[in-house]
């Protein structure tokens, strides 16, 4: 994460946590997100040199005046004067990562060779819960390539149980044996 996400998103969150609009502000911001990644061209013309800041937050305004908070709003129009609009998805990590810490969130990705069914899923956010004492936010990521069993990551820590990982081991133990 930049240092300029960090500083502007951790400030977002600041705001919004002192104006009770934390969750409001943090859904819109996932959505706008997850629209930027569907047109990455939206950040480049935000970016864009070839058009004034008035013309940029003109667009902003066209855009999402009456859709977003007025302080999401201006958040935007803030990192496109400054010309930061390019660490969008920093400042929504920082601000993200402020949000689950003050409310107990843990997010857990979970890879696995096939989709967890439902019920796999419920009962592994389960056993998270009472682990962690947290609230689990749970991702199943598909990856063919783990053969077998479960990764998960989560707080900078890497949980493997997974059939490749297992073969690894004892690939590098019989490595290490000496016949």
């Amino acid at each position: 994460m930049t240092e300029v996400g960090s500083v502007y998103g951790q400030s977002l969150y600041e705001l919004a946590r002192d104006e009770a609009l934390s969750t409001r502000i943090g859904e819109q911001l996932g959505v706008l997100q997850a629209s930027f990644h569907q047109e990455p061209d939206f950040i480049r013309l935000l970016s864009s040199p070839n058009l004034t800041k008035a013309e940029r937050c003109q667009i902003l305004d066209d855009s999402f005046r009456g859709k977003v908070h007025p302080y999401l709003l201006n958040f935007l129009k803030i990192l496109t004067e400054k010309g930061y609009m390019r660490h969008f998805d920093d400042c929504c990590h920082a601000f993200t990562d402020r949000y689950d810490a003050d409310h107990d969130i843990v997010r857990v990705r979970a890879v696995t060779a096939v989709a967890l069914s439902p019920e796999q899923e419920a009962k592994l956010t389960e056993k998270l819960q009472k682990t962690t004492g947290k609230q689990i936010i749970l991702q199943n990521r598909i990856d063919p390539a783990v053969l077998g069993g479960i990764r998960l990551d989560y707080d900078g820590q890497r949980l493997d149980d997974t059939v490749s990982h297992r073969m690894d081991a004892i690939r590098e133990l019989l490595n290490k044996t000496v016949l």
